[in-house]
């Protein structure tokens, strides 16, 4: 009968990597050991056995197997947070917690953690748990074998609602661990978020975030800014995300400026929710490094920027520049701008740090604001800050019920700071253009000198590109729509001589030229000197410069 139970344990109960499973096979066998000890297995009979002997024999290797069936699969919380500033933990040896999947009587049993009774039960049974600890303790026993974790580790998980991470680091043997999200749920999560978490400076040598946590953040740059914090040097911080092209990737490293990048590998996720996963594994530094070109203290040296390879790229990938004049824009535009490809349609920009439009020549907020920005285009969910830069007093009055979403600079964007003259001219047709704008009011040009004709305001003007630098960082995401009346041709040479047009990922630009006039045919408008040859070589230089530029009408 011996050989027969052994047979029937090792079938059901095959040896399990885990070393909780190794504690619970040697509790159960110090139980059966402790059974044999009181001759409660019993030999066999060598004379006429009697009913009552078989049933009692088989009643106790009924009831051995059940205990054995209870302790196969041993999970040992062993603490909990004692003070979220010390990152100390009380051992509770006495204190273990019995798990057997998939049985609809298992239970996690505790004196303080988790009783029968609680809801948790359910949970922490479900087919989706032990998928989610399975997944993840394959993960970290990688990390393990490579030397990136030790059980040794004081190891935190950032954003894990559920704890199913810290879960798995306690169950290959990572026993200080702990979990935080904004909702706690003891003893595997205490309370905390990705943006300000709850410990002191340099208290772990391992942090985790899954779930693509940093990919849905409100705020990554404070998420790495606190990962960073309480990192200690040296140590390791794993992250999941979904985003995989090259474009996050570098936004993701520029957010960990004081880390080096240890490696990148992509797997398959293991739910539905997040199929694709791509790790990256950094090691915390002290000193700033450049990620590939991507970045370098304080994004711009002087005022020379070089456009990343991975912005480059993207460039590539843009719709074609409209090589032929066009003798009806307006028609041009509509039909164009369905070819667009916008950069967010591209690439994952959700590891930047803020996302900003900024309108240059921006009129009247429903111009291109309201009517274009908002509504077209793709943002991924993202909040944008607006500015609004437009010298034209006839349209301030309108943004000032647009004051939280938007700020107006009722300035000249110029290549310096000095008073200018705003000139309204109106060319020979104009009266019918003007049915399209608002207010019956043309389109302005600024002049660094006294104008001879039409009517005429005096503005300040501000220098754009030194206000750029001040304003933005590489860290943030730039879109930019600029229609200016033929001030582009001094705008973008002073961008691209302080450095400014590194900092802009993305630009929407109306070039002006003298083209055919819509109300008399065959003839050009004398309002601008550039032709549609000088257009069209102004953007071809900034494709050619790295920067994502399309065109406008």
């Amino acid at each position: 009968m011996h050989s027969r139970f052994d047979h029937f344990f090792h079938f059901y109960f095959p040896v399990h990597s885990s070393p909780f499973f190794s504690r619970s096979l040697v509790g159960a066998n110090h139980t059966s050991a402790r059974f044999c000890s009181l001759g409660v297995i019993m030999e066999p009979a060598t004379g006429k056995s009697s009913l009552f002997r078989n049933i009692l024999a088989r009643a106790l290797i009924f009831g051995v197997l059940i205990m054995v069936f209870r302790f196969a699969y041993v999970v040992s919380i062993t603490g909990e947070s004692c003070t979220l500033s010390s990152f100390c933990f009380f051992s509770l040896p006495q204190n273990l917690n019995f798990i057997v999947p998939g049985a609809s009587v298992s239970a996690i049993v505790g004196n303080d953690a988790v009783s029968r009774s609680d809801p948790r039960l359910d949970l922490y049974t479900s087919k989706e748990w032990i998928r989610a600890v399975h997944f993840y303790s394959s993960v970290f026993q990688d990390l393990i074998s490579e030397g990136l974790l030790s059980p040794h580790s004081k190891s935190l998980c950032v954003e894990t609602p559920l704890g199913q991470e810290v879960f798995a680091l306690k169950e290959i043997g990572v026993e200080n661990s702990i979990g935080i999200f904004k909702k706690a749920a003891k003893p595997l999560v205490v309370k905390g978020e990705g943006h300000q978490i709850p410990f002191d400076d340099n208290s772990f040598d391992f942090i985790f975030s899954g779930g693509a946590r940093l990919d849905t953040s409100a705020r990554p740059a404070d998420f790495a800014s606190e990962i960073a914090r309480t990192l200690k040097p040296e140590g390791f911080v794993v992250v999941h995300v979904k985003a995989n092209d090259t474009y996050s990737f570098n936004s993701l490293l520029d957010l960990f400026s004081s880390f080096n990048l240890v490696k990148t590998i992509d797997m398959a996720g293991f739910d539905s929710l997040m199929p694709y996963i791509r790790e990256i594994v950094l090691r915390k530094d002290t000193v700033i490094r450049n990620h590939g070109g991507g970045k370098i203290p304080d994004g711009i040296s002087g005022n020379k920027c070089s456009v990343p390879g991975h912005k480059r790229e993207l460039v590539q990938k843009a719709e074609p520049l409209i090589e032929e004049e066009p003798l009806k824009p307006w028609i041009t535009l509509k039909r164009n701008i369905n070819n667009v490809k916008y950069l967010p349609s591209m690439v994952d920009i959700s590891f930047k740090n803020r996302y900003v439009y900024v309108d240059v020549g921006a009129r009247s907020y429903g111009s291109s604001i309201g009517s274009w920005f908002r509504k077209q285009y793709p943002k991924q969910n993202k909040t944008f800050h607006v500015y609004a830069i437009e010298a034209d007093k006839t349209f301030h009055q309108q943004y000032e019920s647009k004051k939280k979403t938007v700020t107006l600079l009722p300035y000249a964007a110029w290549v310096k700071n000095e008073t200018l003259r705003f000139e309204i001219n109106r060319d020979p047709g104009q009266e019918e253009v003007d049915e399209l704008k608002d207010k019956g009011r043309g389109m302005g040009r600024i002049q660094p000198v006294k104008s001879s004709g039409g009517e005429v305001d005096e503005i300040q003007g501000f220098d754009f590109a030194e206000w750029l630098k001040n304003t933005v960082t590489e860290s943030d995401f730039v879109v930019m729509k600029m229609d200016v009346e033929g001030t582009e041709f001094d705008l973008i040479p002073r961008l691209f001589k302080t450095g400014a047009i590194c900092l802009i990922d993305e630009i929407f630009l109306e070039c002006h030229y003298n083209r055919w006039q819509r109300c008399c045919p065959g003839q050009r408008s004398a309002k601008y000197e550039k032709t549609y040859g000088q257009c069209l070589q102004l953007f071809t230089s900034l494709r050619e410069s790295g920067v994502l530029v399309h065109q406008w009408w």
